[in-house]
């Protein structure tokens, strides 16, 4: 047996995507065989490769479902490039004509648009609140946060100061602001402030510099992927963050490796994502070579 996959990218930030609507067999996976698939999958080398696996589902409280894995086999609340390439994915398969559809996530029920050629995502709103981020509290000197939120709280990391600023987008995020984003180390301390002792579920974390009231560069390293070319929630996050410290205004271009995100925090809270989605090939795989009958 086969087991068709549509490879996608948004901005780079790459996806294998695997329809259970029509593969339904493919559900009833055990969990850690799929865990193992999963990563299998993901491999750049011995694999399809990917950053990201993404699970196309029926819903019963929305017009679809979609489950995330990272390429290391952990399951992930929210994917704003992923939420992008699977709403493209069901418009081209004609799946639903809705201009705006209802995609059932573990952040939520979120709505993907289409709009001249782009896909603008309502990411709803964003979480100040360390619990519900979630932030270990016993390591915060609550006598340094900002309003109850952490907002250029310092941390020594390895020796060095940086000034980190916590938000949940529906998964946790960690923004730090640097000089220069070209040259900063990401590669070193992106897996150190990701699993550090301060975040309980580890922890996204994003590198920006600011160009102007209007624009950030940003690089970013996902939990469970390393860095990636983009990062929807973590535009999102940076571009929050950025205009909470009064860096930015409440609409900017986000430039990642891989292209840019237009993010829009407006008056009613919510934070909207407008950016690409691409179709790369679609292909089929042997079950037999996944371990699966």
């Amino acid at each position: 047996m086969d087991l068709e996959f549509t490879k996608m990218h948004g901005l780079g930030n790459d996806f294998i995507l695997i329809d259970c609507i029509k593969q339904p067999w493919f559900l009833d996976t055990e969990v850690n065989k799929l865990k193992d698939i999963i990563i299998q999958l993901c491999n750049r080398r011995f694999g399809i490769g990917a950053d990201q696996l993404l699970l196309l589902m029926p819903s019963e409280k929305a017009d679809f479902q979609m489950r995330i894995f990272n390429a290391d086999g952990s399951e992930v609340e929210m994917c704003g490039n992923g939420i992008r390439c699977l709403a493209k994915y069901i418009w081209d398969n004609k799946l639903s004509n809705k201009d705006i559809l209802q995609i059932e996530t573990l952040a939520g029920i979120i709505r993907p648009e289409r709009t001249k050629g782009l896909v603008k995502v309502d990411m709803g709103e964003p979480e100040f609140e360390p619990e519900k981020i979630p932030v270990y509290m016993e390591y915060i000197d609550r006598e340094k946060l900002k309003d109850g939120k952490i907002l250029g709280y310092p941390l020594e990391v390895e020796e060095r100061l940086f000034h980190i600023s916590c938000v949940s987008m529906g998964n946790p995020h960690c923004v730090i602001v640097v000089d220069d984003t070209k040259s900063f180390p990401v590669s070193y301390f992106g897996p150190i402030l990701e699993n550090h002792q301060l975040f309980p579920n580890r922890t996204n974390v994003e590198f920006i510099d600011i160009v102007s009231k209007k624009e950030i560069n940003m690089r970013v390293w996902e939990r469970g992927s390393g860095e990636t070319m983009a990062c929807g929630t973590g535009a999102s996050a940076s571009a929050v963050v950025a205009s909470a410290r009064g860096l930015t205004d409440r609409e900017v271009t986000v430039h990642l490796l891989g292209g840019d995100l237009f993010i829009q925090w407006a008056e009613d809270n919510h934070v909207y994502m407008t950016g690409p989605a691409t179709e790369v090939f679609k292909g089929k795989i042997n079950t037999n070579s996944l371990g699966l009958k």
